[in-house]
């Protein structure tokens, strides 16, 4: 019985046992989440922070970078992380002030940011409310220490 080509037992059970394996393995990997949408507001406070800071507003400056880091923060909490990878994502970067800058460019800024997070309340989901919010009265305070 030498040219025997009938599978065995154990044959028809390993193959059984490796076919969702090659499955598993061909599969592309889910799609990337969409961008947060504090990503926008992280950028914004970034760059009221840098122009505060280059027009000597240091304690809007203060301000603005601790709404960034707040900001940030959940963000990163939020964001699936990428099997195999122990760092936690993070978008901050310091951020160069533009070019003329100066004290009368600031309140537009603040009053635009407000507006962006205030934009924001209604569709972010509920948990993230107060801090979208709270950023969005920092802003408005930030405007009446300036005026």
């Amino acid at each position: 019985m030498t040219g025997r080509t009938a599978f065995s037992r154990r044959g028809v059970l390993l193959a059984a046992a490796i076919a969702p394996l090659a499955v598993a393995c061909t599969t592309p990997p889910p799609p990337p989440p969409p961008p947060d949408p504090l990503s926008e507001l992280v950028k914004t406070a970034l760059s009221d922070a840098a122009l505060a800071t280059a027009v000597g507003a240091p304690e809007t400056a203060a301000a603005r970078a601790e709404h960034a880091a707040k900001l940030q923060a959940e963000v990163d909490r939020a964001t699936p992380r990428v099997p195999g990878s122990s760092v936690p994502p993070t978008t901050s970067a310091s951020v160069a002030p533009p070019p003329g800058a100066s004290r009368e460019a600031l309140v537009p800024a603040l009053q635009a940011a407000q507006k962006q997070a205030g934009d924001l309340v209604a569709s972010t989901q509920s948990y993230r409310v107060g801090l979208v919010a709270s950023v969005a009265a920092g802003c408005a305070s930030l405007v009446e220490a300036l005026s």
